[in-house]
């Protein structure tokens, strides 16, 4: 354990165990009769990863020249979830324009009938909650935001499945349940991926079952794991694609759906601050969002609401899945979601340190696309259509270099230039000001938000979300107890998400377990899945000792965040998420 044993304590004071260069980059590809080769490899079965394998695919099907030269297999997509999108959320309501890009023969019509999209916004509102009781009516105008008038309710989950469908048909090889676990780096160039061994015991003996991993060798490889991914951690370092760049800051969002029995008619966000605390030592910042969808196969009425927390928090006992539970209970939520039935539940890490964070987001070989790059505007809560835009002008650079055999940096100045690089350059300094707390920040926040990135000028400055000196508060005094029908436990939650895992499986989570007692307790609290564990008989302050249960994991990542590293697990474990 490093540091001592007396207090107070930030969670970076206790690094995992872990060398990510040293155990997730590999030195040399294996002899041709031992791998795959493929012309271009895309870690992550997305909705950035699969527009960038669709557009690619598309251009292909133009020069039958090129396709042939990247061999039998001209694009292949490695996900480690058993589907394409099963381990994928986001709120969410979707500005339309990339996908219409996309693919443009289909109407927004045609995509409710594939059922990823459930209905154009046409009414909003926004309210600024001041305690448990009452809601005060905050005007669009006033925080343009969080405006979504024309946007589209959709499900990303369902979005990736419909375009891994439309990836095979044109031609993709997409291997699921499939994990990749290194990034092979030969001569400064990244020259593909290993796949994970299947079938190994908790302390990493090969079971009956044992498949080893493969080498994929890729004349391009596309990074699209997501919120900072195993092989992106290392590929950053590696390549010091962070240099001078902020560090990336994170937040965690869990969600529910549910089944209602009349249909919400308006999208609606509020701001707060309750029920987080509002003094700026608890350090929380935060929001939710209710959504309607509308089922046209089913005619259900159904209902997406979320809660979402920043991860630079002070107070241990933070946890966004009961604050959710917590906001349920406002009048204005119960309200729309009384008399129903929860459908579904789902939970992830998203990256929130917009443009100043964004690493290079190229490398020899390789690029980054989305979430991987930290392409998410966190000030409204959008990032689907950041994810699509990436992937299609990924795809293009990819097509020109294997055409010119130049590199891919002109990938850069093409995301740079586009609705990505713009819209996340304008609201660059939104978020800096909050981490000083929501009322010392609120001000400076909005006056970002109204000026479009005027003011204020210059690079505000990010601190690492694991810097924060945790204490054990009192946030959690306000947490309701489960009822089974309307409010939820961790437990609960994680069954309902199609969450299956071996119970001998190694275990991919890298914590120190002997922590002092308010790291122990922020890992707790802030997990969702209910994974890491206090014994009942540790002592109130010092060194406690943590008990993991990595089974529960649903891949959401917060741990990474605040102390932890996550890792995949073998390919195929995990959550399956449907329509989140």
């Amino acid at each position: 354990m490093s540091g001592n044993g007396n207090g107070p304590h930030a969670p970076g004071e206790f690094p995992p165990p872990v060398d990510p260069v040293k155990e997730f980059i590999k030195r040399e590809l294996d002899s041709e009769d031992d791998r795959i080769d493929v012309g271009v490899a895309i870690v992550g079965g997305g909705t950035a990863g699969l527009a960038c394998a669709n557009r690619l695919l598309q251009l292909l099907a133009e020069d039958p020249e090129l396709t042939e030269g990247l061999g039998e297999v001209p694009v292949a997509v490695i996900e480690k979830a058993k589907t394409c999108g099963g381990h994928i959320m986001s709120g969410a309501v979707m500005r339309p324009e990339p996908l219409k890009e996309l693919f443009p023969d289909m109407s927004r019509e045609d995509w409710r009938k594939e059922r990823f999209a459930f209905g154009e916004v046409t009414k909003e509102s926004i309210y600024a909650l001041p305690n448990g009781k009452r809601k005060l009516p905050v005007p669009t105008f006033a925080v343009p935001n969080f405006k979504n008038h024309g946007n589209e309710v959709i499900s990303v989950s369902a979005l990736a499945r419909y375009q891994q469908r439309q990836a095979e048909e044109a031609g993709a090889y997409v291997l699921t349940e499939t994990a990749a676990t290194q990034l092979i780096v030969e001569d400064g160039r990244v020259v593909g991926v290993r796949s994970g061994d299947k079938g190994r015991g908790k302390d990493g003996e090969p079971l009956r079952n044992f498949e080893p991993g493969t080498d994929i060798k890729a004349a391009v490889t596309v990074l699209a794991e997501g919120c900072w991914g195993h092989l992106t951690g290392a590929a950053i370092k590696e390549f010091a694609l962070g240099e001078n760049r902020e560090p990336q800051v994170w937040e965690l969002g869990v969600k529910e759906v549910w089944k209602v029995p009349k249909p919400l008619d308006r999208v609606i966000h509020t701001l707060g601050p309750w029920p987080l605390k509002i003094k700026g030592k608890y350090g929380q910042v935060g929001g939710t969002w209710l959504y309607p969808m509308k089922d046209e196969k089913t005619g259900d009425d159904l209902v997406s609401i979320g809660f979402v927390v920043d991860l630079d928090y002070a107070d241990a006992t933070t946890s966004a899945h009961d604050l959710l539970q917590q906001f349920k209970l406002h009048p204005l939520v119960k309200g729309i979601l009384e008399g129903g039935e929860r459908v579904a539940w789902s939970a992830k890490a998203l990256p929130g340190g917009g443009y100043w964070s964004m690493p290079k987001l190229t490398m020899p070989g390789a690029l980054l696309v989305g979430d991987a790059g930290g392409m998410v505007d966190a000030a409204a809560l959008k990032g689907v259509h950041h994810c699509l835009k990436s992937g299609k002008l990924a795809a293009e650079a990819i097509y020109s270099s294997l055409k010119s055999g130049e590199s891919l940096e002109s990938y850069e100045d093409a995301i740079e230039e586009s609705s990505v690089g713009k819209e996340l350059y304008q609201v660059r300094n939104v978020r800096q000001p909050l981490q000083k707390g929501f009322i010392k920040g609120s001000p400076f926040s909005g006056i970002a938000i109204m000026s479009k990135g005027k003011v204020p000028r210059g690079r505000l400055e990010w601190h690492r979300d694991d810097a924060a000196t945790m204490f054990v508060g009192k946030t959690s005094k306000g947490y309701p107890r489960s009822d089974g029908k309307y409010t939820f436990d961790k437990l609960s939650s994680v069954y309902i998400s199609g969450n299956v895992t071996r119970d001998d499986a190694p275990n991919h989570i890298r914590v120190q377990t002997r922590v002092p007692r308010e790291i122990a307790e922020t890992w707790r609290w802030m997990c969702p899945a209910g994974v890491y564990e206090i014994p009942d008989d540790a002592p109130e302050n010092g060194p406690v000792d943590v008990i993991v249960n990595y089974t529960n994991c649903v891949q959401c990542g917060a741990i990474t965040a605040k102390g932890g590293r996550l890792t995949p697990p073998e390919g195929g474990d995990g959550p399956l998420y449907t329509i989140a």
